[in-house]
């Protein structure tokens, strides 16, 4: 079994991995180095939606929660609003929370925690915004069960098929393969730091319980992440919080660290800023997926109570926050009440684990490990039904389509759970990149439908009329593929 594996590294994951480096590097060189084309988007984005939605994730901040109270209901044909929610946090809460705030601080410096909580706060209006788009323009796929995303409002409400099929085509890069690798090279790494547990081994043990979960679809996983997404993110956070309450003496420091550090106020001055922006916003957004249009299909998949497509939106918006302010937050203390770290040397889940154990001896590293392996491999089941909720937009949501996508699914968890740290980094930062290019342009095209079923759902409230939805009553941009799902009842 070694030799085997020892020859397919050898001969066939080295040379794609050398041939594809090329490629990648001059992609996530346009879009998050020199060019930064994502970073300025992504902040006006976030900026624009803020605005026209008039500040809806401040003003609105306390409903966010209060929608919540009946989100536990389904039906025959969606998944409930708190499985969807649980669903994108299980995407969300992965190698972003643990790995990735480690990366930002290493190569971004503190600051760059700074600039991960900006980029959250505009991103829950984008990320409201986009799952709007998931619920309104949602269909029925050959299983009666909902399914959404951007590929499916680009194609009804842009009406350019073309354009929905580039957003699938890298969603399937994205999600279906690529994102699964980062979370098992997270997971394998973290695995063999502590355990010397060899990755190849890890590996395999990944792809057989991600392949007895994911067999049976949408539904499996929902109820998968509805159990575990609310007991590990609890543990997560009552840990942090134990850890910041030790450590609260060091906490002002730490605090004044980070807003130095974010407007290049220390020595480096103007080359820590950059940095600091750049992988706040980088690793930020990978973390909370706001604007990527990865949540829409959770989303979308959803029979939310109120039965309006503004109340998933309300609770998707809330999901980016508990990622970043709280999670990722969580992460940061961790890290920065703990250990000293150096601007340009980059570290993944290591950091997360020296920090740890500097809190809690040989147990801190055993709980990452622990947390990380939860965290990652919720993300490996979710970034799966993300890929296969496009199965249906090039006819493939039948045995045969599935079986090829689970395939390459699975072995890209392989792969990745061997792969070097910063080519699957970036391998990731392009796929996540190329789909947020795609899904920005499209949901600010379909600006004035967000804005009317919002206007719809906030106008029905202060009447304190039933908040339903219908899409005659208000402007739906495009053409509904199935306006039944939508229609009055009156």
């Amino acid at each position: 079994m070694d030799t085997l594996l020892s020859w397919l590294q050898t001969n066939i994951f080295a040379p794609m991995q050398t041939s594809v480096t090329a490629v990648v590097s001059f992609v996530n060189n346009i879009l998050w180095g020199d060019g930064q084309v994502l970073i300025y988007l992504l902040l006006a984005a976030g900026a624009w939606f803020t605005w026209r939605l008039k500040f809806i994730q401040i003003l609105d901040f306390k409903h966010m929660f209060s929608i919540m109270r009946k989100s536990g209901k389904s039906d025959e044909v969606g998944i409930s609003s708190f499985q969807a929610l649980c669903t994108s946090l299980s995407a969300r809460v992965g190698t972003g929370n643990l790995a990735g705030v480690a990366v930002a601080i290493s190569l971004g410096g503190a600051g760059a925690i700074f600039w991960m909580w900006v980029i959250a706060i505009l991103g829950m209006a984008t990320g409201y915004a986009e799952s709007v788009l998931g619920q309104v323009y949602k269909i029925k796929d050959s299983n009666g069960q909902y399914r959404g995303g951007p590929a499916y409002y680009i194609q009804q409400g842009i009406q350019n098929k073309a354009f929905a099929w580039v957003f699938a085509l890298c969603l399937f890069f994205g999600y279906g393969f690529v994102f699964s690798a980062v979370q098992a090279n997270t997971i394998t790494d973290a695995l063999n730091n502590s355990y010397q547990l060899p990755t190849h081994y890890a590996g395999l043990g990944i792809c057989i319980l991600a392949a007895l979960i994911v067999v049976g679809g949408l539904r499996s996983i929902a109820k998968f992440a509805e159990y575990v997404v609310p007991f590990m993110g609890v543990a997560y956070i009552l840990v942090a919080l134990a850890i910041t309450l030790i450590n609260i003496h060091l906490l002002p420091g730490v605090l004044l660290d980070i807003i130095q550090s974010a407007f290049g106020l220390q020595e480096a001055g103007a080359g820590a800023l950059a940095a600091a922006i750049k992988n706040g916003i980088q690793r930020g957004l990978y973390s909370n997926e706001a604007g990527s249009g990865s949540v829409p299909h959770a989303a979308a998949a959803a029979t939310p109570e109120p039965n309006h497509p503004a109340s998933q939106g309300y609770v998707q918006m809330l999901g980016v926050f508990i990622d970043t302010m709280v999670l990722c937050t969580c992460t940061a203390f961790i890290i920065l009440l703990g250990t000293q770290t150096s601007i340009g040397e980059m570290e993944g889940i290591r950091l997360t684990q020296t920090a740890m154990q500097s809190h809690l001896g040989a147990l801190g590293s055993d709980f990452v490990s622990a947390a990380i392996c939860l965290f990652a491999f919720t993300s490996v089941v979710a970034n799966y039904a993300y890929g296969e909720s496009n199965l249906h937009m090039f006819k493939l949501d039948n045995k045969i389509g599935r079986g090829v996508y689970t395939s390459g699914y699975l072995l890209m968890i392989f792969w990745g759970a061997m792969a070097s740290l910063p080519m699957v980094w970036a391998m990731a930062d392009m796929a996540l990149g190329l789909m947020t290019l795609v899904n920005i342009i499209a949901i600010a095209m379909l600006t004035p439908t967000i804005v009317a079923v919002t206007q719809d759902y906030k106008a029905k409230r202060k009447l304190q009329q039933e908040v339903t939805f219908a899409h005659q009553d208000c402007h739906i941009q495009g053409q509904l593929e199935e306006p039944d799902i939508w229609k009055s009842k009156n």
